[in-house]
């Protein structure tokens, strides 16, 4: 057990008084009781730190004989064990070199009843990666790391990001102290790193679940680092592999800078001002300014996109090294002999040195990077114009259902409660006219109003129940349709129904002069609002009912001045006719429909309206 010291191990009760030093062999903590081997396999050797809500220890494997890391999670909260749990079975599916490994043993809970009852610690033991993180190699290159290991870290980088995104996991937490460099051996080409060394990402503890991004996604868990993570993640909102790509980027250019990313940003366009500060290529830096745009659609869409252009970036690269060794290889000829003057043409100087014909023309170096420039740009534009064509269409297609959804709703709903007024119009006649309760009940109410208003001559109590029948079956068609997310409460709308056209016909009758157009419409901005609140909207109670009253009352006020009702609308014979009863039940159906239609504007046009200018009830 190389390295590993025998004599003493630690305790990971979070609780223990003293968890360290304990004696090695010993099965049972001395402070706590608490055991110290886990699985019988597992022996705590020291604490390595924290990390979100877990502590981290070295632990020894007795069955590998290998140095391995524990996490211990500490926070007992349903969300940071569910967490933990995801981070284990992600850790556990991935097999790939930039990733700790897990065997499916690794997950596990270390239960025992200790001095406050039964104890539960979720733990994960993974592979222990012999290194440093990016952050301390940063710490040496105080003037930034060379151009060519940050090139070789963000392409190592990639190929994770490639391992897991092609998984539909994204890390959201890429940062320098998340990233590790395995066994790193000095190179003088490079400074004190060598090309080529093993990229680890580490901390899985943030890692998310993705769907195809044509679906909805749901809105993510508010986990970000400051600095690093993309401005949809702070605000918790849906979070893609774009996410990614932009804490990638700011860790790149930390690198190549040597500064952290908020003494970068600019405060007031939120960009980072780097490009002047580092000697890098500048088709870099333009992948590196696209990756932590703050607009997450003019970032990279996916992996194979920047590996392209880091193939690219690399091509270029050795494109330009080949021009100072020509100028080394010139004083050779074709046979590997030295020649005396090379400034002299060699076809002249040494006529026995073969001409070759069939040496193929290239461009020079400027005039191909322009054509990979120009190529790059033109796919991005196709790229991107292609998206926003996907997604005018999608969103037009959706606008499209959404508003024949609409239509059909608001005509259901302006039928159903057509055949409710036509229905209670028809109940309340009868009532009022055809049955003794009915006559009765006219009876009392004419007798008592009077005393309310001098002008008795004009108070008619059958048609009281007229109005509040009618109110009723207005009501309950409204409510059987159910089209504009109210909940069906039939007895409190019928209620409001039955009091709103009551009210609605004292209106009629006592503050304005009785049948007249202005006590029609004083009639529907009674009864309209009154029947909208008992409806059981879910919000916005009061823009319903104004929408809907001076809605109805505007077509209804035209018509009447234009003499589509005549002045005695309800003013029937002692024994009226069926006859009589036509012109109300056009009113009344007349008024229903008009309800319903300016109910359907309210809920799908005006409300969303509002929601949108951020007027939320």
């Amino acid at each position: 057990m190389p390295n590993t010291n025998k004599s003493t191990i630690h305790c990971v009760n979070p609780e223990c008084p003293r968890p360290y030093p304990q004696i090695w062999g010993d099965r049972f903590c001395s402070s706590c009781g608490a055991p110290l081997q886990l699985l019988n396999r597992f022996i705590p050797l020291g604490r390595l730190g924290s990390g979100g809500f877990a502590q981290i220890y070295t632990v020894w494997d007795r069955e590998t004989q290998t140095e391995k890391v524990l996490k211990v999670l500490i926070e007992d909260s349903p969300k940071a064990r569910e967490l933990f749990a995801q981070e284990a079975s992600v850790l556990i599916s991935l097999r790939h070199p930039g990733v700790p490994k897990v065997e499916r043993s690794g997950y596990f809970h270390r239960n025992w009843t200790g001095s406050k009852g039964p104890q539960n610690l979720p733990c994960l033991v993974m592979e222990k990666i012999e290194g440093q993180t990016l952050e301390n190699v940063k710490q040496q290159y105080p003037n930034g790391c060379p151009p060519d290991l940050v090139l070789d870290w963000l392409t190592q980088a990639i190929e994770i990001l490639g391992h897991l995104h092609q998984r539909k996991i994204i890390h959201r937490d890429i940062k320098p102290s998340n990233l590790m460099l395995r066994n790193p051996s000095p190179s003088p080409v490079v400074g004190k790193y060598a090309l080529g060394s093993q990229l680890v990402l580490i901390d899985f503890g943030g890692v998310k679940q993705f769907e195809n991004s044509s679906s909805a996604q749901p809105h993510s868990t508010r986990l970000f680092s400051s600095g690093y993570s993309p401005p949809e993640q702070i605000v918790g909102g849906n979070v893609e592999p774009a996410a990614d790509f932009y804490a990638l980027g700011r860790t790149m250019i930390e690198l190549l800078t040597a500064k952290s990313p908020q003494k970068l940003e600019d405060p007031v366009k939120h960009k980072l001002k780097w490009r002047n500060l580092v000697d890098v290529n500048p088709y870099l830096a333009d992948l590196l300014d696209e990756m932590t745009d703050e607009d997450v659609r003019s970032r990279p869409r996916s992996v194979a996109i920047i590996k392209k252009r880091l193939a690219k970036i690399f091509q270029l690269s050795l494109n330009s090294i080949p021009s100072s060794q020509n100028q080394s290889n010139a004083t050779t000829n074709v046979n590997n002999q030295p020649i005396s003057n090379p400034k002299v043409n060699p076809k002249i100087s040494n006529p026995k040195i073969p001409v070759n014909f069939n040496i193929p023309v290239t461009l020079p170096p400027k005039y191909s990077e322009l054509i990979s420039r120009i190529e790059e740009k033109f796919n991005t534009i196709w790229t991107n114009t292609t998206t926003i064509v996907n997604q005018t269409t999608t969103s037009t297609f959706k606008f499209i259902l959404n508003f024949l959804k609409a239509c059909l709703n608001t005509v259901w709903s302006m039928c159903l409660t057509a055949i409710g007024a036509l229905l209670g119009t028809t109940a309340g006649f009868i009532l009022a006219y055809r049955t003794i309760w009915g006559l009765r009940f006219a009876e009392f109410i004419s007798f008592g109003l009077p005393y309310i208003t001098s002008d008795s001559e004009t108070i008619n109590g059958a048609t009281m129940i007229l109005f509040a029948i009618t109110g009723l079956g207005t009501a309950w068609g409204l409510t059987t349709a159910g089209c504009f997310g109210q909940r069906r409460r039939y007895f409190l709308s019928a209620l409001t129904g039955l009091i709103g056209y009551s009210l609605g016909w004292m209106t009629l009758q006592v503050v304005t002069p009785a049948n007249s157009a202005e006590g029609l419409i004083g009639f529907i901005l009674v009864a309209v609002p009154l029947l909208a609140f008992g409806l059981g909207f879910r919000s916005h109670h009061v823009i319903y009912a104004i929408t809907t009253a001076f809605g109805t009352s505007v077509p209804i006020a035209v018509l009447l001045q234009f003499g589509s009702f005549p002045s005695d609308l309800f003013q029937f014979n002692p024994i009226p006719q069926w006859f009589e009863l036509l012109v109300p039940l056009v009113f009344f159906v007349l008024v229903g429909i008009l309800s319903s239609l300016f109910l359907g504007i309210t809920y799908y046009i005006i409300l969303p309206g509002l929601r949108l200018l951020g007027w939320h009830s």
